[in-house]
């Protein structure tokens, strides 16, 4: 189901897209507790290229929580997102710090309206598509919108971050 620009999703997300007057759609689909992938999941009950779906992934790079927006169909290489932060060393971060600084839960954390924005990068294969998905800040819920307007409203980096399978 698409809803063009419908506000009454009511996410942080979907609200900040609103508030600056962004062209987006909002995806919702039955997510599956059970999925081994939130991401890949996204992609195969939308029937959308997985390359298109992006997920969030929230590091610490030297101390500082950092998000990583890279395409569910590989994985996140945490030296690279360290180094395009000018930082030393990333780690994933604490599921608890994530979901208290984000104000999302796992598998539905957004890039964008979070409780406390953070430093965001995202991967450089996100700007080959006219549009991409990532998500809306509820698990079965996503976001498709113009890659720059992501770049945009987060204040991203973007760089070579993701890894291929």
């Amino acid at each position: 189901m698409a809803a063009k620009n419908r506000q009454a999703t009511g996410t942080p997300a979907t609200a900040l897209l609103s508030k600056e007057g962004v062209d987006f759609t909002v995806h919702t689909y039955d997510h599956d507790p059970a999925a081994a992938s939130y991401g890949r999941e996204a992609a195969d009950v939308m029937g959308v290229d997985p390359e298109r779906v992006f997920k969030t992934l929230v590091a610490d790079v030297d101390g500082t929580l950092t998000v990583a927006v890279v395409p569910v169909s590989g994985s996140l290489d945490l030296k690279a997102l360290a180094t395009a932060v000018g930082g030393k060393k990333a780690a994933m971060a604490d599921p608890a710090a994530v979901t208290r600084t984000t104000g999302y839960v796992l598998g539905g954390v957004s890039p964008l309206g979070q409780r406390k924005p953070l430093p965001t990068v995202i991967d450089e294969t996100a700007l080959l598509h006219d549009t991409m998905f990532c998500s809306a800040g509820k698990r079965g819920m996503e976001i498709e919108l113009a890659p720059e307007e992501l770049v945009r409203l987060t204040g991203a980096v973007v760089a070579e971050i993701g890894r291929e399978g």
